[in-house]
């Protein structure tokens, strides 16, 4: 791998939740289109992966926890950005149940990553 946020578990599984999230939300039906809350949502979901690649490209440790609190904070926007769409019904339960768990695995990988540094 050719840069070292590639290797870490918790951004491969940021990087395969924000496509699941997009794909999802290419699927939205709504009589009107609230573009600006999908393209908050899809904001949000690669902000996670974002931070983490971000931060670790950083030079101090100090610095990429700082992008791993920005990227948890991305990830706690996108749940709640979820709960708005499934409360619309633009959003079906089981995908809000799938995409709610990867949050919480990944919601514990970023904890765990923030106390390992």
């Amino acid at each position: 791998m050719a840069f070292s946020f590639e290797g870490l578990k918790v951004y491969q599984k940021t990087l395969e939740f924000a496509v699941s999230v997009i794909d999802i939300v290419d699927e939205i039906e709504t009589h009107r289109k609230h573009y600006r809350l999908i393209e908050q949502l899809e904001a949000s979901c690669t902000s996670v992966a974002l931070n983490i690649s971000e931060g670790k490209g950083r030079f101090s440790k100090k610095e990429f926890k700082h992008f791993l609190y920005i990227a948890r904070g991305s990830l706690y926007e996108t749940v709640t950005m979820l709960q708005i769409f499934k409360k619309k019904n633009w959003l079906k339960q089981d995908s809000y149940e799938r995409l709610y768990a990867e949050a919480e695995e990944i919601n514990k990988m970023l904890s765990g990553l923030l106390k390992s540094i």
